[in-house]
């Protein structure tokens, strides 16, 4: 069992949980499924894409155009990136205070690396993370536990040490399959009530309160 003391690192999420990227997530799907599927998705729709990577979401939707409503996808993404992308509350100032108290931290995304990179830039979150686990480097994703152990590997922590925060129910059950503690975030678009379904450890209503689980005195 994984006792809160021991915890010396955090794997955390990007979209959804450092960075809020949901407008521009679900605007990216509404124009593709505009383009291939007119009038026929809603918002509440493609909320539910939201989580696993593009290759499964559109695999589902017509295999033969997977390639296709992927760029689709990412043109528009990329397009409107940076006026889209905001900072959720309390983030850069939890980050501050892990990393002033020692905690080793890493990004584990079902992004794209060029597209993780930028979103922590945009919001000047890159100087707190030497790792960062992306698509690109695995051949499985979460819940899979592999993203989460390249990550623990690179920092030199095991999964006992370790938190993973996320928004997806992909984080909490990667967590669980890694054996790390868990802890979902309340702003998840699919609501905490979903989110809590799947037990984390802790929910966060703000990400400082991962400062009050792991005991340490916030440093703005």
């Amino acid at each position: 069992m994984v006792q809160r003391k021991s915890i010396n690192t955090v794997l955390f999420d990007l979209d959804g949980t450092l960075i809020n990227t949901i407008d521009l997530i679900i605007a990216s799907f509404l124009h593709t499924m505009d383009t291939y599927y007119p009038g026929q998705y809603t918002r509440d729709d493609v909320i539910s894409f939201i989580g696993p990577p593009l290759s499964e979401t559109f695999s589902k939707l017509d295999h033969s155009k997977l390639d296709e409503m992927t760029t689709t996808y990412r043109t528009f993404n990329h397009a409107q990136h940076d006026a889209l992308v905001k900072k959720y509350e309390g983030v850069s100032e939890t980050l501050v205070a892990l990393r002033n108290e020692g905690y080793k931290m890493a990004i584990v995304t079902t992004k794209r690396r060029d597209t993780a990179i930028r979103g922590l830039e945009l919001m000047e979150l890159d100087q707190f993370f030497d790792v960062v686990i992306s698509l690109d480097e695995v051949e499985k994703y979460k819940p899979d536990p592999e993203p989460l152990l390249k990550a623990l590997r690179a920092l030199k922590a095991t999964p006992d040490q370790a938190i993973m925060v996320g928004d997806s129910e992909h984080d909490i059950l990667g967590g669980k399959n890694t054996g790390t503690k868990t802890a979902g975030v309340a702003w998840s678009v699919k609501g905490s009530d979903h989110l809590a379904s799947f037990e984390p450890d802790i929910m966060l209503n703000n990400m400082t309160d991962l400062l009050t689980y792991l005991e340490i005195t916030s440093s703005k």
